[in-house]
């Protein structure tokens, strides 16, 4: 049985169509959800959220933090952003590795942390990703 999924970023609906099931990065650890779960609002972390499709096919998405609703087979992934892994710019996602660590390794400057490690997060998150890693 399927239910409707949709990955929507605040720019585009990166993916929407009915799936047999999905796996997301939950807060708590990762999730996984087929037809008539439960009821869920959950946050997500950074992470990888894999999706089977009506065909059997897993496809995989790079997202970045943001929330997943599922109520009455209708699935919502509000992500802060998403890629389709095979899409992930390795080169822009090490540039902005390595800009965060030389951020968090230069503390004398006047940054702000927090935002630093999670760009750090989210650099490491689509480098592993593209890889196969994750």
């Amino acid at each position: 049985m399927m239910f409707h999924l949709a990955l929507v970023t605040p720019e585009k609906i990166v993916y929407e169509e009915d799936v047999l099931s999905v796996i997301a990065p939950g807060s708590q650890g990762y999730l996984g959800l087929l037809s008539n779960h439960a009821p869920i609002i959950t946050s997500l972390r950074p992470g990888k959220l894999t999706v089977k499709a009506r065909d059997g096919k897993e496809i995989h998405f790079a997202v970045s933090g943001g929330f997943l609703e599922n109520v009455a087979n209708q699935c919502t992934v509000l992500a802060d952003a998403a890629e389709f892994a095979e899409q992930i710019d390795v080169e822009r996602a090490k540039a902005a590795l390595d800009r965060a660590r030389q951020r968090l390794r230069d503390l004398a400057g006047n940054i702000d942390i927090p935002r630093a490690r999670a760009a750090q997060g989210r650099a490491k998150n689509r480098l592993s990703i593209f890889s196969g890693k994750s």
